[in-house]
């Protein structure tokens, strides 16, 4: 029996590290030997690995998921973009306090900097009662930590059982243009109210709120939910929300972004995209800890393993 990555379920940390390396061309892997103690849990820092399509289909490739492919940029025909910056490798570093995370995400980069360059790095932080930057709650829709692993994980009995296909989304915001509109019109372009995130009726969510956009549904009308851990990040200047998120399927991120874009059958995009950009974009695999163990321990992750770059 396989066991996912735990910390994709961690719950209470307020200091969060994502890293992106791109492979040296020639390099292997075998550094990674030295994150799988922390990708268990260690001195109360968790730790996410995942990789970029190319590579999971050519390090393991009886254990890609079919849907499994590289984050294909979005273009709405009204301009709106949301660009693909895919890399090979991504981490997930998050605990307590930001001066641990920072250690730690820092001798993450160490361990890898023979065999990959760092190409992105984003520090972030849980903003009061899990608020993004906007004032609204965010995942308050967000399965229970029970139902999550239904949600995030691919069935067992299925390639790549137990792994999780990441969406890995940094979006800036225009905070100065929404707090600008008052507070009703927010609840509008949000689709919950801001004080206490309870979902406007009907009458009064608009189908261009965002969560009315990013709500999903198969041809049955069964809905499609992803286990959401975004968090805020930014400074004075430049701030937005760090979107990641875990599906067992990675179509029903395409779905949600086309709904989100306009690019859907219906040609009604997210009031939120009006007020904030995507300005990076990436799918990876998240395997299973027993997966990601078997292939470190039998050599399948090693110098022998030629990289792959995925851009």
């Amino acid at each position: 029996m396989s066991e996912p990555q735990f910390g994709i379920f961690a719950q209470g940390t307020v200091a969060h590290y994502f890293l992106e390396f791109d492979l040296h061309r020639g390099a292997g892997l075998e550094a990674l030997r030295e994150l799988r103690q922390p990708a268990v849990s260690a001195g109360g820092v968790n730790l996410v690995v995942a990789f970029g399509p190319a590579l999971w289909r050519r390090l393991a490739p009886a254990h890609a998921p079919k849907s499994l492919t590289p984050f294909t940029p979005v273009v709405a025909g009204d301009g709106r973009t949301a660009p693909a910056t895919q890399h090979d490798v991504w981490l997930w570093i998050n605990g307590s306090t930001p001066d641990v995370v920072f250690e730690h995400a820092r001798a993450a980069a160490k361990t890898l900097e023979e065999a990959a360059t760092l190409a992105a790095e984003q520090p972030c932080f849980v903003h009061r009662d899990s608020r993004d930057l906007t004032g609204f709650i965010d995942g308050t829709a967000n399965p229970q930590l029970l139902d999550a692993p239904v949600v995030a994980l691919v069935p067992r009995g299925q390639p790549g059982e137990d792994g999780s296909h990441v969406i890995a989304m940094r979006w800036v915001h225009d905070l100065e243009a929404f707090e600008a509109l008052p507070v009703p019109e927010q609840e509008r372009v949000f689709g919950r109210t801001k004080a206490d995130s309870v979902e406007l009726d009907e009458a009064h969510k608009p189908p261009t709120a965002h969560i009315a956009r990013v709500e999903i549904h198969d041809p049955r009308g069964e809905e499609l939910p992803i286990y959401r851990r975004s968090v805020p990040y930014g400074n004075v200047h430049e701030h937005g929300l760090y979107f990641v998120a875990f599906s067992a399927d990675l179509q029903r991120y395409d779905i949600m972004l086309s709904r989100m874009f306009g690019t859907a059958p219906d040609g009604l995009h997210d009031h939120m995209t009006d007020f904030t950009r995507p300005v990076s974009g990436a799918y990876y695999f998240a395997p299973s800890l027993t997966l990601l163990h078997e292939l470190v321990e039998t050599g399948a992750i090693s110098s022998r393993t030629p990289a792959l770059a995925s851009r």
